[in-house]
């Protein structure tokens, strides 16, 4: 076999190895609870060598409709799991996901969490925390609190760690 077919032979083996692994992972994200498209465009930008796709190449790898791709970067935008850049001399969008994105995901959670913590003081006032719904939801409360406090503790051992890792 020629160096040439060997080379084609071994891009098409990364190739399904790459796909391989978008479906495998993307099939944990389904667990999850994401859904099926959002979590198999982020698979296949996580698994890109430039982290960085078109739409066209995700419609293209994924085998799935332009609409498809559209709706699953809308959503995975508004989670903070990717961004949207203009690709450098083309009107084309290029969807990126960054080395930090579970980070920057999980810190977009705590505007989220402040206004639930806030719905859930809110219940409790007004349910009286001496009734079974007041003391449930003043349970749900302190855990979300809980978490809040945690997690920012968390987020700095990361980013400590991060540099450890050389990757500051």
């Amino acid at each position: 076999m020629s160096a040439q077919g060997m080379d084609e032979t071994q891009a098409r083996a990364a190739e399904a190895a790459r796909s391989r692994f978008v479906e495998r992972f993307a099939a944990q994200l389904l667990d999850a609870g994401m859904t099926r498209m959002p979590a198999r465009v982020f698979a296949a930008l996580l698994a890109s060598d430039s982290g960085a796709l078109t739409s066209a190449e995700l419609g293209k790898q994924l085998q799935v409709s332009p609409a498809a791709v559209s709706g699953a970067v809308r959503y995975l935008t508004q989670q903070h799991m990717v961004t949207r850049e203009r690709d450098p001399g083309t009107r084309r969008d290029l969807f990126r996901v960054h080395s930090n994105q579970w980070y920057e995901a999980l810190g977009s959670r705590d505007s989220v969490m402040k206004r639930w913590e806030d719905a859930l003081r809110e219940g409790v006032e007004s349910l009286g925390a001496d009734t079974p719904a007041g003391r449930r939801i003043a349970e749900t409360l302190a855990f979300f609190e809980f978490v809040q406090v945690e997690l920012a503790a968390l987020m700095e051992r990361w980013r400590e760690h991060r540099k450890t890792l050389g990757l500051d």
